[in-house]
């Protein structure tokens, strides 16, 4: 059996960047720049107040008390055309450019006017509430890498540096195919030995958060005939993802019916719990990976390798959930030659630690246990015995797109 890192290396090999498309910059959040963002112009473009106040020349204010003659207003928009000379300053408020030959804001809470005249005891460094041009970033400077997901933050950055336009990657197409005679659809009636197809929704909904666009298929029967059937079903998507029908079973008959059809598999089985019967390769150009039937090791298995292959073709230089440290909040037994996948809830401690306790019971099947998951406790193979209080590893699902 293939080691978890392994099977990931594998199959992050076999996926590639999408090509790029270009987007309105108001539907660019969620997406991964495709390129390098470079800022069009200076933020700010020019000198401005931070306050509102008065500008003025530093050195009139040097000896204390003063009496300047307010020879204007210049609200944000609005620049005063004129300079100033010694012993004038011009009335302006928060944003609004610094007039020519002025270095200084003073505030108006230490200013008092009178008509024209604008008297007041403090002294003044130049560059005093005053936003200097390119304080944030300036013109030609990278401003968002190639590869990363844009967030709100980013579209904010990347209009005021003037873009109305982000060269992203195109998302990634991605076929859903459940497997078994006895899935319905959800709301359903069901019958004797039927149940309800979870892994499709919860697997479209999974790939949705993570950006890419899910094709949900029908469910297909153990059968080697409507298998063979994907084959037709999958133009025009990225990747192939089943569900069920990769273990030993003699209807677990995904890996022959498809191999029907020309998949060409590179892995079957790797060392991990929830997981193990877990597939990989390619149906001609295609990427496949057939997870488990149980949803719970689908669920993990595609936040393991699925989500990577998706960020890996969306063009983001880290593809894996990062792992974290975490205070172990439950002893956990000695491991076997599988990588576990624990799942766990988080708290803190009163130290503020954050704390992982794996539920006592780790059926693969039982979903309400996995809903009420915020992270994996990950065990290495042969790992032993670890106690309450120890340090752990942990992958966070409540904050993936999970």
């Amino acid at each position: 059996m293939l080691s978890v890192s392994e099977a990931r290396k594998r199959i992050l090999d076999g996926v590639f960047p999408l090509p790029a498309e270009v987007v309105p910059l108001t539907e660019a959040c969620g997406r991964v720049s495709a390129a390098p963002v470079a800022a069009l112009l200076s933020n700010p473009p020019a000198d401005v107040s931070s306050m509102d106040g008065y500008a003025v020349r530093a050195a009139d204010l040097s000896g204390g008390g003063v009496s300047l003659a307010c020879i204007g207003n210049a609200p944000a928009g609005h620049p005063f055309p004129g300079r100033v000379g010694a012993g004038q300053c011009v009335r302006l408020f928060t944003g609004s450019l610094m007039p020519a030959g002025t270095d200084a804001v003073l505030i108006q809470e230490n200013a008092q006017a009178d008509g024209t005249a604008v008297t007041t005891t403090h002294t003044l460094r130049p560059g005093t509430y005053v936003r200097s041009q390119g304080q944030d970033f300036a013109a030609g400077q990278v401003i968002i890498p190639a590869g990363k997901r844009l967030s709100a933050r980013d579209v904010g950055v990347a209009a005021a540096a003037n873009h109305a336009w982000l060269a992203v990657t195109r998302r990634p197409r991605v076929a859903i195919a459940a497997t078994g005679d006895e899935l319905l659809l959800p709301g359903s009636p069901v019958g004797t030995g039927q149940i309800a197809n979870s892994n499709t929704p919860m697997l479209a909904a999974l790939l949705r958060g993570a950006g890419a666009e899910p094709v949900m298929l029908p469910a297909l029967r153990d059968d080697m005939a409507d298998l063979a059937t994907l084959e037709r079903m999958v133009d025009g998507v990225d990747m192939l993802v089943t569900a069920g029908g990769a273990s030993v079973g003699s209807h677990d008959l995904v890996r022959r019916g498809l191999e029907q059809v020309g998949l060409k598999t590179d892995f079957w089985k790797i060392a991990m719990r929830p997981g193990k019967p877990l597939m990989s390769g390619h149906l001609g150009r295609l990427p496949f990976i057939g997870l488990p039937g149980n949803p719970v090791a689908a669920f993990v298995c595609s936040i393991v390798f699925v989500l990577p292959a998706l960020r890996r073709m969306a063009g983001m230089a880290q593809p894996a959930e990062p792992v974290m440290r975490a205070v172990l909040g439950a002893d956990v037994p000695a491991n076997d030659q599988r990588m576990d996948h624990l799942r766990a809830t988080l708290a803190h401690d009163a130290q503020g630690q954050l704390v992982a306790t794996p539920f006592p019971v780790q059926d693969s099947a039982m979903l309400h246990i996995l809903a009420q998951s915020q992270a994996l406790v990950l065990r290495a193979p042969h790992a032993p015995a670890a106690w309450r209080g120890e340090m752990c590893d942990i992958i966070r699902i409540d904050q993936a797109p999970a």
